[in-house]
């Protein structure tokens, strides 16, 4: 075969990008959502109701399913595009073997229950090597797959064959994408950026400018870098595309809903009214305490992410915060 099965595993806005870019190529996909009526909405109407609705499907290139095990069942290649709050619930689900799955992550935050990024969750908990995992990055956003405007992929494999099946799979003229063999920092890349989107929306709503959001930028690719070289040290360019050009457009970009959910917190919303408001997952929440708690044993100088820690879930007043965090970023 030319290309392996694939299924999409979730319903939201990424995962319906993803079911787009790999119709591109594919004769058929199998697609696991939990919401049935969204699934019927799709059969009837070939468009996602609740996501990017203007993306039209043919649907006889979908098996739509709300059986986690049937999708499962029918593919090689999973991936996983569901909030990592929610990750674990739906895994409970699982009646059948991952022992031969390639797992490809496109979740871009941090498992609650175990404090793990997806791939090292999926080979920590179902004893899966690292050549059987790979991960979706960017800077890509739902949002532009869905208008084709051109968007650039990250495939961080275990696998290098693996890895460039896949990225063979998303290409399209809008889609180019590339491989990696960094999976965990990739992948903790995806996590970080998303605080410091967070942090960037906050700026904004306080009425920080142009000028200091470079300067939280250039920062926190900086910050980063020293998150991820204590979690894992290997030769990697911090500047490439999957790490710093992931960052710059979730920490700019209108469609960003971590930049969105900062600039709540920022403007004085609470956390609650804010993520009420939103009805959307700010992955940049949970990560921001995942990473937090991580660092105490880390160690890395991360001024950014204990910034948004105590705000999000000390109750800190943003202004106040920030005003102490200008004095630490040069």
């Amino acid at each position: 075969m030319e290309y392996p099965k694939f299924a999409v595993i979730g319903g939201g806005s990424w995962a319906t990008a993803i079911a787009k870019m790999l119709c591109h190529n594919m004769e058929q996909i199998a697609w696991y959502m939990r919401n049935e009526t969204a699934i019927e909405a799709i059969k009837e109407n070939h468009h996602n109701p609740n996501y990017l609705s203007a993306v039209e499907f043919d649907t006889d290139q979908l098996i739509l399913t709300s059986d986690i095990n049937e999708a499962i069942s029918y593919a090689d290649y999973l991936i996983f595009a569901i909030p990592s709050a929610f990750l674990g619930q739906e895994l409970q689900k699982l009646t059948v073997s991952l022992e031969n799955k390639i797992i490809i992550s496109a979740i871009k935050g941090i498992i609650p229950e175990t404090g793990l990024i997806v791939g090292q969750h999926f080979m920590q908990t179902y004893n899966l090597p690292i050549e059987q995992i790979a991960v979706l990055a960017g800077p890509c956003h739902a949002e532009e797959v869905a208008l084709e405007r051109l968007s650039f992929l990250t495939i961080a494999g275990g696998n290098p064959e693996i890895a460039e099946c896949i990225a063979k799979s998303l290409r399209s003229h809008y889609i180019k994408a590339k491989v990696s063999d960094d999976v965990i920092g990739v992948e903790y890349a995806a996590m970080l950026k998303n605080i410091y989107a967070v942090a960037a929306g906050m700026a904004h709503g306080l009425g920080y400018g142009d000028n200091f959001q470079a300067l939280l930028m250039s920062n926190a690719i900086r910050e980063m870098k020293k998150f991820i070289k204590q979690v894992y040290k290997m030769k990697r360019n911090i500047n490439d595309s999957a790490y710093l050009g992931d960052l710059l457009v979730t920490g700019y970009s209108l469609f960003s809903r971590n930049r969105m959910f900062g600039n709540m917190i920022g403007k004085g919303y609470t956390v609650k009214s804010a993520q009420m408001e939103m009805n959307m997952i700010a992955e940049g929440y949970y990560a921001a305490k995942s990473a937090y708690i991580m660092n105490q044993e880390l160690k890395a100088k991360t001024p950014i992410i204990n910034a948004v820690y105590e705000i999000l879930y000390n109750g800190k007043e943003p202004k106040q915060v920030f005003k102490k965090l200008i004095e630490k970023l040069d």
